[in-house]
């Protein structure tokens, strides 16, 4: 193979592969149907024509055969009026017009063929521009299918899945932190409600006690205060208490 050839077949491929490459479906199957559609008007002049030509031989034949046996009965008139050159000429006449109609009548039968041979093709190809149609709008749909699938998938393609599970994550801690910190507050403050409360209680005991100590004071003479109780009203102290149960504790040991 030469260069020149070489040369000329990737120019080929190079052509074909741009054309492969601009072809557009839709547009491709549009124009196909416009196509057929265009070449079903032909048809169907055609077919009309053919349909007038027809119909101008039956009547040309109609004439003709009506002619015949016109001429015929006329000869017959001709024959008993005793006139047989009259007769003669009616025959001849009649044959006339019987030759054409014959003729005719020919031409007719394969016209007539020819008719139906073209309405035949004419119902088919109303057929398959009607089934082209159902075509063209199923791969249609098929088509704008798939666009949309590529474009889905470029789309999914162009989203970092990693960058995005890690920002996720990411506020998921956050939310949790705010969560804990709501938490934690919540629990502060009802720590600091009960320490109030408890300061309350403990300051209300220390009060009545200082309360009860300036009243009896302030009832008691100082004779009072200064004698000492009887010797059988004295109570015994804690530490004679404390050695009283460890003396029981040790005779119960014993």
């Amino acid at each position: 193979m030469g260069l020149l050839d070489r040369i000329g077949m990737v120019v080929k491929s190079n052509v074909n592969a741009m054309v492969s490459a601009a072809e557009d479906p839709e547009k491709i199957l549009e124009q196909s149907i416009i196509d057929m559609q265009e070449d079903l008007v032909q048809l169907r002049q055609a077919v009309a024509q053919s349909m007038a030509a027809l119909k101008r031989q039956e009547q040309q034949y109609n004439q003709s055969a009506t002619q015949a046996q016109e001429w015929e009965k006329r000869a017959m008139l001709a024959l008993q009026k005793g006139d047989e050159n009259l007769a003669r000429e009616a025959l001849n006449r009649k044959k006339t017009h019987a030759d054409s109609a014959a003729t005719l009548k020919a031409g007719l039968d394969q016209q007539s063929g020819q008719v139906e041979l073209l309405k035949k093709n004419l119902i088919a190809i109303e057929g398959k521009i009607s089934e082209a149609k159902t075509k063209k709008e199923m791969l249609k749909a098929r088509m704008q299918s798939a666009k949309a699938q590529e474009n889905l998938n470029n789309m999914l393609g162009k989203v970092n899945t990693t960058s995005a599970a890690a920002t996720f994550e990411r506020m998921e801690e956050r939310v949790l932190m705010a969560e804990a910190k709501a938490s934690a507050s919540a629990e502060l403050g009802m720590d600091n409600l009960e320490s109030q409360f408890a300061q309350l209680e403990a300051g209300s005991g220390v009060d009545d006690e200082l309360a009860a100590l300036k009243a009896k004071m302030m009832t008691g003479s100082p004779a009072s205060q200064g004698a000492l109780p009887p010797s059988d009203s004295v109570k015994p102290s804690v530490g004679q208490a404390i050695d009283a149960e460890l003396e029981a504790l040790r005779r119960q040991m014993g």
